[in-house]
């Protein structure tokens, strides 16, 4: 289980560069941007009971961060199929 040559490695490596980057600007956004800047906004919005900026601050970028792995693990056995560097 190898990449056919060099180039199709780089390949695999910056698409999963990309992929990961992009996943942990998501979180950075949800966890720092609902959690801390957009608070006092988010916080006019009620969410079971609770401030919306409040709950994204101590549980809603939890709940993203591992929606992401799962999306995370989607994505990069698409990529793996797409390489042919698969595990059996």
């Amino acid at each position: 289980m190898g990449f056919e040559n060099n180039d199709k490695a780089k390949g695999y490596w910056r698409e999963n560069l990309r992929l990961v980057l992009g996943l942990l600007a998501i979180w950075a956004g949800v966890s720092f941007g609902c959690g801390i800047i957009l608070v006092d906004v988010l916080n006019e919005i009620h969410f079971m009971g609770f401030k919306l900026g409040f709950w994204f601050a101590q549980q809603g970028s939890m709940y993203v961060f591992v929606a992401l792995i799962f999306v995370y693990a989607a994505k990069a056995n698409a990529l793996d199929k797409k390489y042919n560097v698969q595990e059996d």
